[in-house]
């Protein structure tokens, strides 16, 4: 298929972006356009207008006295801050794992939380798919779901969200900072992403011409002390089966407080507080880490052609945290 043809803006403020953006019903924001793009030409977007977001100062990342990291919308995933890999060094590792430097250098930090799922179903319109068409079912429930949630999923849903850096920011209690008609407003990176429920075409809490401004990462205890591990079925660059964020504040060698969080598993990153429970107040060590695996998967519903997702979970928490334990 080719691009349809469409409208370019490059608006001079965010203020301004925002009121092109509420004006025109089809216009839809650009920033790298490594996804949009793509859905442009795959026919599943079509907008009529693009606002370009470049050149608006969103890409700059700034450091508060008391250790928040204030990272602009429009940073590049190949961002290079020495601070930020010594303060949070499970950001820096999701966003090298996530592609090839050729798009992280295309690619930001705003359109990596935005991006649409990978569902084969949903980026071919020839199949049935509720995000993309709501109410025209989900041919991906009756067709492969190998690679689909076994979390949060519904009858109406069943695919998950492919980014890597949002399961590292859910892990260190990110905020994103939002720009709309109304003003700005503060999100909580777990109340970015909605699970499908009836409603799987609203993936966002996003309203209506709101646009990412930044991501805030609040200094963490155990923010050091982190590491993303991915598994996927190549070497390649490819999208996580099962991914694992996982963080730990110790004292004395005991887990005084934890963080584990999944990606590959629900369409948005998935808090593991069973998990982390399994770990705090106990010894960093084999015995903890193995009751935190078996807990990653406490209320997992895998459908038959998923269920090996349940095994990987465990063994990648397991390494994940074991990894952890030995630097």
């Amino acid at each position: 298929m080719s691009v349809r043809p469409f409208h370019l803006t490059r608006p001079r403020s965010v203020a301004e972006a925002v009121g092109v953006l509420a004006r025109d019903p089809g216009a839809a924001a650009i920033a790298g356009g490594t996804d949009l793009i793509t859905l442009a030409r795959d026919g599943i977007a079509a907008p009529s207008r693009l606002v370009d977001l470049g050149g608006l100062g969103l890409d700059r990342i700034e450091w508060r006295p008391d250790g928040t990291v204030r990272i602009g919308a429009l940073c590049r995933n190949a961002v290079d801050d020495a601070r930020l890999r010594a303060e949070f060094p499970v950001i820096t590792e999701a966003l090298r794992s996530g592609a090839s430097p050729q798009i992280r250098n295309m690619a930001t930090f705003g359109g990596n939380l935005l991006q649409r799922v990978r569902c084969p179903y949903f980026r071919q319109p020839e199949f049935a798919c509720n995000r993309r068409a709501p109410g025209s079912g989900c041919a991906a429930a009756d067709g492969d779901g190998s690679r689909q949630a076994i979390f949060g999923a519904s009858p109406a849903c069943i695919a998950v969200h492919p980014s890597d850096l949002a399961v590292a920011l859910r892990a260190m209690d990110a905020v994103v900072l939002v720009a709309g008609p109304s003003g700005s407003r503060r999100i909580p990176l777990d109340e970015l992403h909605l699970l499908p429920g009836d409603t799987p075409h609203r993936e966002t809490s996003l309203g209506r011409a709101e646009v990412i401004t930044a991501i805030e990462i609040p200094p963490r205890p155990f923010g050091r002390r982190s590491h993303y591990l991915k598994f996927r079925d190549r070497a390649s660059f490819a999208f996580a089966l099962v991914s694992a964020a996982v963080a730990v504040e110790l004292q004395g060698g005991v887990v005084r407080s934890a963080r584990i969080a999944l990606g590959g598993v629900a369409a948005k990153p998935w808090r593991g507080p069973a998990a982390e429970a399994a770990l705090t107040g106990r010894r960093f060590a084999a015995a903890a880490i193995a009751a935190a695996a078996d807990a990653a998967v406490a209320g997992a519903a895998p459908r038959p052609d998923n269920a090996y997702k349940v095994e990987l979970v465990r063994r990648v928490v397991r390494r994940a945290l074991s990894e952890l334990e030995q630097r």
